[in-house]
């Protein structure tokens, strides 16, 4: 059946597009003051093959350390994932872990599944505790409100200084049937993913093995959210998780091979579209910078460059204020730890190029001001030195990023 399968295509959706997959939000009352739905779930009508990647940081929140056991110990058999914004359950001590092992435990209960096939994830502030009855209290009513149509809601309650939900579903016909990706993220500040974002759901209903579930979500994770950066925070949260429910009737993927190769492909453009949105979504953003690094002689050096200048507050704040400052590019560059000759670097501004060789060359100001002044930004730089090369993508550094965070806790 693949061998005849087209390219995965974008359609209009929700997490729950794919077959056998409902969901709900509720408005638990986690954050004091805010009316929002905060507390949300997601379920898949029939026992799931999961994966998922998690924060690198050596801070782990207590949903992070509660779904590395489940996924173990159900070896990766998930069914569930209920989420909360408004609170990160992190720095929480034991009664942080165990909130979130009774959260697990009663959305089981009331689905009627085993307690390691629910996963949790948190997201908004550190070191307080979670209102664990709160959310005991509206799990049974969450249940309740489970329908095809729930993943708009779903996708509105993850956000905290999101200014929008972030989802992207694809569809790829394979004769009389057809498969199904969906993602939903959420990301707005405290991005710096060295494995994913701050939180981010993925369902399938293809049919693949587990081992290759999460070499496929490892690869995308590494093309699309590894490449991402709004402020250079790695979160104490970040999770990805992914479901696959086989509900689509379409052969089981247990091999490497060509149906591999296609989900792969769907999986990582979901991702990357995602990663997109998340950066275009950035606390107090106004421009999306797309950082390419080429003629490198490993592309492990050429994303060493690529991720200093994308993290530099000099040229964040230089495109801001849409000045052509390419000096800050070189210096980022130049401190990024990779090996790197100054005097063979070429420097591209929206395609116009501001350095030869490591030294200013005559260019147009104005014009360029003006380009930079748009909410699309490239930043292209050349090692020459091999053919290897990197890309990044964030956004710029304004007094909004500053507003908002100054505030976040109160």
């Amino acid at each position: 059946m693949y061998k005849n399968s087209s390219t995965w295509k974008e359609i209009p959706g929700e997490i729950t597009t794919p077959k056998g997959y409902v969901a709900s939000a509720i408005h638990a009352g986690i954050k004091p003051g805010s009316t929002r739905k905060d507390l949300a779930l997601l379920y898949s009508l029939n026992p799931a093959r999961g994966a998922g990647l998690f924060t690198t940081n050596r801070v782990v929140a207590a949903p992070v350390r509660v779904c590395r056991q489940h996924l173990a110990e159900s070896r990766g058999r998930i069914q569930a994932v209920v989420v909360n914004s408004g609170n990160a359950n992190a720095c929480t001590g034991r009664p942080g872990f165990i909130a979130a092992q009774q959260t697990a435990k009663e959305v089981a209960k009331v689905l009627g599944v085993s307690r390691s096939s629910v996963l949790v994830a948190s997201t908004g502030v550190i070191g307080q505790p979670l209102p664990l009855e709160r959310i005991q209290i509206a799990i049974r009513p969450l249940k309740g409100l489970l329908c095809f149509e729930g993943g708009r809601d779903f996708s509105e309650a993850i956000l905290t200084t999101d200014t929008r939900p972030k989802v992207c579903v694809l569809q790829s016909r394979l004769g009389r049937e057809s498969l199904t990706l969906a993602g939903v993220a959420k990301g707005a500040g405290m991005i710096h993913p060295r494995m994913a974002t701050m939180l981010a759901f993925l369902t399938t209903d293809a049919a693949i093995s587990t081992p290759l579930l999460r070499a496929a979500l490892k690869t995308a994770v590494d093309e699309s959210f590894n490449r991402l950066t709004v402020d250079g925070d790695t979160s104490t949260n970040d999770s990805v998780l992914l479901f696959a429910n086989g509900a689509a009737g379409v052969e089981e993927i247990s091999k490497r091979g060509k149906p591999f190769e296609h989900f792969q492909d769907g999986l990582a453009q979901v991702c990357t579209s995602l990663a997109q949105m998340i950066a275009r979504d950035g606390e107090g953003a106004s421009k999306f910078i797309t950082i390419t690094v080429a003629g490198a002689r490993t592309a492990s050096q050429a994303e060493m460059v690529a991720r200093a200048i994308s993290n530099s507050p000099l040229v964040k704040t230089a495109i801001a204020g849409a000045d052509a400052n390419w000096g800050r590019i070189i210096c980022a560059a130049g401190y990024s730890g990779a090996s790197i000759d100054p005097d063979r670097i070429d420097i591209g501004l929206c395609g116009v190029q501001v350095c030869r060789r490591g030294q200013q060359i005559a260019f147009d100001e104005l014009r360029t001001k003006q380009l930079l002044s748009g909410p699309e930004i490239r930043i292209d730089l050349n090692l020459n030195q091999g053919t290897q090369q990197a890309r990044m993508w964030t956004c710029d550094l304004t007094e909004g990023y500053i507003r908002i965070n100054a505030a976040y806790r109160t």
